[in-house]
């Protein structure tokens, strides 16, 4: 018994040790906030009356590496749930992006069609992509929670 206790503080230390040599090289663990659902192509949206906040996960531009270009749609544009409304250029590969729900594009952000690397800094901040003013906000409940999410990706 005292041998599991003592190799759980090891464990224990060792995470925070791994913690703050994270913080040092200026890598974060990776976020999966409890605000937003999240899609299995690793979209997420923040929903708020009727519009919804769409980017992609921590996860996905941590696996993109280094974003360097974004095809985004247009103001007005019809998206549908689980179809591609543009897509993501990184550094080692190009991607779709997917709609986590259908509705019409009410807003394009700017500053990352100007800098795409936002999104790798700040995927669920100012990297936000897209504003959706949901057609049918039924669809957000067929949607992962952070906990489903986590399971999806195996963290």
């Amino acid at each position: 018994m005292q041998d599991k206790k003592e190799k759980g503080r090891r464990n224990v230390r060792w995470l925070r040790h791994a913690n703050s040599l994270n913080s040092l090289k200026g890598i974060s663990p990776m976020n999966f906030p409890a605000d937003v659902k999240y899609t299995k192509d690793h979209e997420w949206i923040r929903i708020s009356g009727d519009t919804g906040i769409v980017g992609i996960t921590d996860y996905a531009q941590g696996e993109l590496g280094d974003v360097v270009f974004l095809e985004l749609p247009a103001v007005g544009k019809m998206v549908k749930q689980h179809e591609s409304f543009g897509t993501i250029e990184a550094v080692k590969a190009v991607s779709d992006l997917y709609a986590p729900v259908s509705g019409s594009v009410v807003e394009v952000n700017a500053d990352v069609a100007a800098t795409p690397e936002v999104v790798n800094k700040d995927p669920y901040g100012k990297g936000w992509l897209v504003k959706v003013k949901l057609s049918n906000p039924a669809e957000a409940a067929s949607l992962l929670d952070a906990a489903g999410y986590k399971a999806l990706i195996g963290k």
